[in-house]
């Protein structure tokens, strides 16, 4: 790659391929590397919601927000395919935060934001609501309100489509092993399945997430530019524990909430916790301490206890949060930071530090108009209500999504059409290309992911490994036992580049 990149990036998380998109869509010359697979680490390991945040007012974050209540709305009409209005249910507690608290935060909830399209909070009578049956009966009122579903790893592998059919060079596997200045650019050398090689940039932009102090340290051999604060948040998935499509967020008396969420049609989501991380964020992973933590916080809702025999998967992910020298973990702020240097007009380093997939498409932004003064031929800002590959229809298209696919293409299952539209939206019509009858979906690897999907996966979407389709194309992984992942990724490493 001997031409001249406006920016080089370092990170294929949410923040690196959304900004990566953004330049991309303003003319700039992009070059992106993640040293595993997209969305590999912390962009994949959230609670899966575009929200803005409830319990942030109570740390007087109305800038953040207000910003995330107004992006939530934006992302649902960018990528209707992955993001879902969603209800929670939160419980009163009597003798924790005051419902004229809770009402108070739910008026600034619900009017902060200029929300247009999600229905208002309410009050609600659980001894009448279905969503009070499986609640304890000794919680007599709950609050409604509205945020966001949305499949997190796959908003990251869409941003870095749309930034690679706008020009960018997507690199997985890919690792930056050094970074210096050099004849008014940046050499950024990087190690991946073709071997070594070395690019030139304008500018560098440090995305790697829990990896940003590491990165500028080994790579780039300069100091950090601010302290992050490790926080790891685990989740545990059980079978179904409601029938209605609701989530639930309770209380908890250390003052942290946990939301119990419907997961993938036959379980339920279970998380986060706060715990400050000191180790290495390749190795995180839930710990029997955070386990008992979330199934006795659930258990003190629901009528039937939540039980660490009942988990079928867990995950943990690190955030990188600014340090902003809170006490406690849940008390750091979720807001982002960008640290730019640019000593005596050489080329910049951006850092980014912190951050929410709710205001990913903001934080691009922002980093761009940073390095605006030194990238003066970028194009102005657009991706405010340019959708994302997959989801130029309705809000509410989905029902007719399916409806069309499953006429153009009657040897599918409602189900599986269903879950192609909510992976792919109107992109699930290239895949299906040339599919006549059930055998044209080639080898079952069980549920109904077929070699069709996966070699689309692997050609479209940088999929190489059987844990980048069970676990972040997809949660098939729910649903495969441990030889038929075996068996898919014997087929995957087989098949021909």
């Amino acid at each position: 790659m001997s031409d001249i990149f406006d920016i080089a990036l370092i990170g294929g998380g949410i923040n690196g391929c959304g900004i990566a998109r953004d330049a991309s869509g303003r003319g700039l010359k992009v070059f992106l590397c993640e040293q595993q697979d997209l969305a590999g680490a912390t962009s994949s390991a959230s609670t899966k919601l575009i929200h803005g945040g409830l319990r942030y007012l109570e740390h007087y974050e109305f800038r953040l927000v207000r910003e995330a209540l107004i992006e939530r709305e934006v992302l649902l009409g960018m990528a209707p395919h992955i993001i879902w209005p969603m209800r929670f249910v939160l419980p009163h507690h009597k003798g924790l935060r005051p419902a004229w608290m809770i009402r108070l935060g739910l008026f600034l909830y619900d009017n902060l934001g200029g929300r247009k399209i999600l229905p208002a909070s309410r009050t609600l009578d659980l001894r009448r609501d279905p969503a009070g049956t499986a609640i304890r009966d000794e919680f007599t009122k709950a609050f409604e309100y509205s945020d966001c579903w949305v499949e997190d790893s796959r908003l990251v592998v869409l941003n870095a489509i749309d930034a690679a059919e706008r020009g960018a060079s997507i690199q997985t596997r890919t690792r930056c092993v050094d970074a210096r200045r050099e004849d008014g650019l940046w050499s950024v050398t990087v190690e991946g399945p073709a071997g070594r090689e070395t690019i030139r940039a304008r500018a560098l932009i440090n995305a790697a997430g829990p990896w940003v102090s590491r990165f500028l340290a080994e790579s780039v051999h300069q100091n950090a530019a601010a302290r992050i604060r490790m926080v790891k948040g685990s989740h545990i998935v059980v079978p179904r524990l409601v029938e209605h499509d609701r989530a639930y967020i309770f209380q908890n008396a250390d003052g942290r909430i946990v939301f119990a969420i419907p997961y993938e049609r036959d379980f339920t989501l279970i998380g986060t916790t706060d715990q400050d991380f000191q180790d290495d964020p390749a190795t995180v992973a839930i710990s029997d301490s955070e386990t008992a933590y979330l199934c006795e916080a659930a258990s003190a809702y629901f009528k039937q206890p939540v039980t660490a025999d009942q988990v079928v998967w867990t995950y943990a992910g690190v955030r990188p949060l600014y340090d902003d020298g809170a006490s406690k973990a849940q008390e750091a702020t979720r807001d982002y930071v960008l640290k730019l240097d640019a000593p005596d007009g050489q080329p910049p380093i951006l850092n980014i530090f912190g951050g929410k997939i709710t205001t990913y498409r903001k934080l691009a932004e922002s980093a761009l108009a940073l390095l605006k003064p030194h990238l003066p031929a970028m194009r102005a800002p657009w991706t405010e209500g340019a959708t994302l590959p997959g989801g130029d229809f309705p809000v509410d298209g989905i029902a007719e999504q399916v409806d069309a696919l499953v006429g153009a293409y009657p040897c599918l299952r409602r189900q599986h059409a269903l879950r192609l539209v909510r992976a792919y939206g109107s992109r699930a019509w290239a895949l299906m290309q040339g599919v006549n009858a059930a055998d044209d979906l080639g080898l079952h690897f069980g549920a109904d992911l077929y070699e069709r999907e996966v070699a689309y996966l692997m050609d479209h979407e940088w999929a190489s490994h059987a844990a980048d389709v069970l676990w972040r194309r997809s949660k098939l992984g729910l649903r495969l036992s441990a030889a038929q992942a075996e068996e898919l990724e014997a087929w995957m490493q087989k098949r021909p580049a």
